[in-house]
């Protein structure tokens, strides 16, 4: 849910980065595209097959603890700035809608893993259904602490996302063989 949370709340940012960084139209669809670019076009592949190599669950942490440049985003100075950001965060988050997905198949078997997958999907929904006020009502802590609203929505936001990748490497198991919580 808070990846996808990611994938919407830059939305929520364009009118800040626009009237306040002066970060065109044309400038923020470029940079919302770029995230893609990185996340999918260059390394996705890599970063799975990272993860089937290192462990499952050391790498899908990394990968939330690695998106911690959420917050950096608040740092924007203009365009350039905004693409590079955009670049390094779908850089960091590579991988991750897959390796959720690979990691899946090593806990549930073929005949319960479309119901199990349908749960993932539904984070999309929950993002926007919970996010979208969660982030509007961040965008109106415009000046607090010489921070603008958008600042404060990318890192709050940005900070709870590597707050459950470090709770995550704790709690998760790489495989159902790995789990001392289960018998044989």
């Amino acid at each position: 849910m808070l990846a996808f949370l990611d994938r919407a709340n830059v939305g929520f940012a364009k009118q800040g980065l626009h009237d306040l960084v002066g970060i065109s139209d044309a400038a923020f669809a470029f940079g919302a595209s770029v995230f893609f670019v990185a996340y999918v076009v260059l390394l996705e592949i890599p970063s799975n097959l990272a993860m089937h190599k290192v462990s499952a669950r050391a790498w899908m942490c990394r990968i939330m603890r690695g998106a911690s440049c959420r917050p950096r985003r608040c740092s924007s100075r203009g365009s350039p700035s905004f693409y590079a950001l955009r670049f390094m965060l779908g850089a960091c988050e590579a991988g991750f809608f897959p390796g959720v997905i690979l990691y899946l198949t090593y806990w549930f078997p073929d005949r319960t893993r479309a119901k199990v997958m349908s749960l993932f999907y539904f984070g999309a929904p929950l993002a926007f259904m919970f996010g979208s006020p969660l982030s509007g009502y961040l965008l109106r802590f415009d000046g607090v602490l010489g921070l603008h609203g958008y600042q404060w929505m990318f890192m709050l936001e940005g900070l709870a996302v590597t707050a459950v990748g470090v709770w995550a490497y704790f709690y998760l198991d790489d495989r159902p063989a790995d789990a001392g919580w289960l018998d044989d």
